[in-house]
């Protein structure tokens, strides 16, 4: 990519009221970096990537880089944790206005489903955070940025049956579910052709909710050691 066609990427931030031009011109630095880094990573991969060549994306200094990164990999951190919080959003959104928890799921489901499609989810999150960051590190900010949409999705789908679940247990399914995410969101961005991965995982996850669905329809009790009505 020629340097005049990343720097087309780079926005321009705004004038923020009460900030002085040396606070908006370091904000429009620290912009441009990430747009920069996020452009590249996506298109070469990580270990592709130079430091020269992001900042002469974003027409900056590398001393102008090292003053808001220690280095690459906090910059791809940065990158990391946009694309995740855009996700996170996009799947937030999806769920906005769905009363029926059955709907709500599957309004979720496909939301991200469509996201772990996007190139740069794809690349940045799923092939490349893992290596990057480390494991831990790694899953720390993907439950930062998407657990609580799980959470949100879980918490509604229980609530639907008149299961008296205390917080750890509703945790525990939470976690499962969100581990289930994770692994389909890596078979289909993985796959040789996504669209198909992707209407398989609705499938499959489809008759795991249809399965809950039927359980709250018939009054079966959830907690452990609970009766169940016949």
């Amino acid at each position: 990519m020629s340097k005049s066609s990343v720097s087309k990427l780079v926005p321009r931030v705004p004038g923020v009221p009460g900030a002085t031009r040396r606070q908006q011109y370091s904000a429009t630095t620290k912009r441009a970096l990430v747009d920069v880094a996020e452009e590249l990573f996506t298109e070469n991969g990580y270990a592709a990537t130079s430091l020269d060549a992001i900042v002469a994306g974003a027409e900056v200094t590398k001393g102008a880089l090292y003053h808001h990164f220690s280095g690459k990999q906090a910059l791809f951190e940065a990158v990391f944790e946009r694309v995740e919080s855009d996700a996170a959003r996009a799947i937030q959104k999806a769920l906005k206005g769905h009363k029926d928890p059955w709907e709500k799921a599957t309004a979720g489901l496909r939301a991200f489903l469509s996201v772990v499609q996007e190139p740069r989810y794809r690349r940045i999150v799923i092939q490349e955070g893992p290596s990057v960051l480390g494991y831990e590190r790694f899953r720390e900010q993907e439950e930062r940025s998407t657990f609580a949409n799980v959470l949100e999705i879980v918490r509604s789908v229980l609530a639907a049956g008149q299961w008296d679940l205390d917080e750890a247990l509703t945790q525990t399914f939470a976690r499962i579910f969100f581990g289930a995410m994770s692994s389909a969101g890596e078979s289909v961005s993985g796959a040789e052709d996504p669209v198909v991965a992707a209407a398989n995982v609705e499938t499959a996850i489809g008759f795991i909710l249809a399965g809950f669905q039927g359980l709250a329809e018939s009054g079966v009790d959830l907690a452990p050691g609970g009766p169940t009505s016949s």
